[in-house]
Order: C-alpha cells, then structure tokens, then sequence
C-alpha cells in the first residue's frame, strides 16, 4: 500500500467511497471490542425498550470506521493527528453506511491536511466530521540521511 504525499493532494480532492454493510455482529462486536457493555449495543430487547428496533453501533465503532476510512486513503505511513466527529442517525443492522470525503484544507508550514468526511445510511448522515492528518514529502535526493555511510 503507498502513501499518499503531502505535495500530490490537493484542496478538494475527493476520497473514494466506502460501502461498509452494518451487520450485527460489526455493531456487537465493535461494542465487546471497544469495551462498551451498554445493553442497547448488544441486546436487541435493550434496544428496542429505548425505542429502538435493534441493536446500534456505538461512537467508539464509528471512530474506528471513520480512522480506517481516511487512513487507507492516506497510507500507511500518515499519522491521524486530530479526529473531529459527530454522531446523527443510528447505524441499524440490514443498512449499509457509505463513507464519502474530501480534502479541505492544507497546512504547508506543518505538512498536513484536514479531510472532511460523512457516513451515510438510510436514515441520513450517522456520522460526520473532520480527521487532521500528516503526510509525508519526499526527501531529495541529496538531503537524504546517510545512515549507511558510516559503516
């Protein structure tokens, strides 16, 4: 997988969507894994007595979804400095979220960009926001460390 270089994003540059199925066991498991023992994330009953008519994904999911989302646009060796989000509709087994983005911004001085994103599902937006992220340039030829060369 490359990452993405500082100098070759531009200001609204689009990420590629991401189609992710919310299945019960993404929002059971995603609950047990981020320790959120809430009964509406794994009791369908629970759920449904808060009005609910099953289980919904929890915000600690979404922020992973969300972390993978711009981070596999960006590449492995971009580092998530700030991560903005906000919660709206439910994410309900049966629906499928849709991950959309873009570049909004970018920092020369400190080599970073600012994505915005949105999670969409049947109900509307689940989540929305903004992830700050640093990206690599490349070295020059010549200012490469010589970390070779005292051998």
């Amino acid at each position: 997988m490359k990452t993405r270089c500082f100098d070759e994003v531009q200001v609204g540059d689009a990420l590629p969507e991401l189609a992710i199925p919310i299945t019960t066991t993404l929002v059971v498991g995603g609950a047990l894994a981020s320790r959120d023992y809430t009964p509406v994330h794994h009791d369908k009953a629970a759920a449904q007595a808060q009005g609910m008519s099953d289980v919904f994904m929890n915000i600690l999911t979404t922020n992973g979804l969300v972390g993978r989302y711009v981070t596999d646009w960006a590449g492995p060796d971009a580092l998530v400095r700030n991560v903005a989000i906000k919660l709206g509709a439910p994410n309900l087994p049966g629906d499928t979220m849709k991950m959309a983005g873009s570049v909004k911004s970018k920092d020369e001085a400190r080599g970073e960009v600012v994505v915005e994103v949105a999670g969409k599902n049947g109900w509307g937006n689940h989540v929305t926001g903004t992830i700050r992220v640093a990206l690599p340039r490349p070295q020059a030829a010549g200012a490469r460390s010589s970390e070779g060369s005292a051998r």
